[in-house]
């Protein structure tokens, strides 16, 4: 679809459990098209795990996926702009389990708690290059992945979403379609010298409790 539009696209598969993977990522994307403005970090594992039963191998994983890999891309993401002098934006996709998350989710709360604080880190360090960075802390979302998850961890039936959508404030689950949108915003020039922010998408407000 999006060449449809005109535009040239490559699907470059990487994983983002390798940190040589994620900077060649960026290096093969720089040679393809000459330069790179702008990086998504939205790749994650969503393995499950408490305080109780994680695995130290399950922690490492989470943690290479969802942390080590992306902030190894933005690193290089951050040093071939610096080195050919242009700006640069880049937006990592984290989730509301940064504030607290559910005790099933104890390892890849971490995970994104630890890419939210590299959110705000590089944004300090690199606003001297005029590069940006910011984030998405995404709510529940209606995606492939989410029913796939849902019926692997949580033996969710085919009425799963419209039973969870029916639970929401707004009848519905955060939908990518809104967070592209604002993804597109914070990689813009519309959105001006925004840098360090980390934006809560959801219909449930953090640290709110029932009236």
């Amino acid at each position: 679809r999006l060449r449809e539009t005109g535009a040239e696209v490559r699907f470059l598969p990487v994983d983002m459990g390798d940190p040589q993977d994620a900077i060649d990522l960026i290096n093969r994307a720089a040679t393809r098209f000459g330069r790179v403005t702008a990086l998504v970090n939205a790749a994650a594992a969503t393995d499950r795990g408490s305080i109780l039963d994680t695995t130290p191998a399950s922690w490492d994983g989470l943690m290479a996926v969802n942390a080590r890999g992306p902030f190894f891309a933005l690193q290089r993401f951050a040093q071939l702009a610096i080195e050919n002098g242009h700006p640069a934006q880049a937006v990592n996709i984290l989730s509301m389990v940064v504030h607290c998350g559910q005790s099933f989710l104890a390892p890849y709360s971490a995970s994104k708690a630890a890419l939210a604080n590299v959110t705000k880190n590089a944004a300090q360090a690199l606003r001297a290059h005029r590069i940006r960075v910011n984030a998405i802390n995404c709510g529940w979302m209606d995606t492939p992945g989410e029913d796939a998850t849902q019926r692997r961890y949580h033996g969710a039936g085919d009425d799963w979403l419209a039973q969870a959508e029916a639970a929401q404030p707004m009848g519905m689950l955060v939908n990518p379609v809104h967070v592209a949108g604002l993804a597109s915003y914070m990689l813009s020039a519309a959105s001006g010298v925004m840098t360090g922010a980390v934006v809560d998408f959801d219909q449930n407000v953090s640290g709110a409790y029932p009236e």
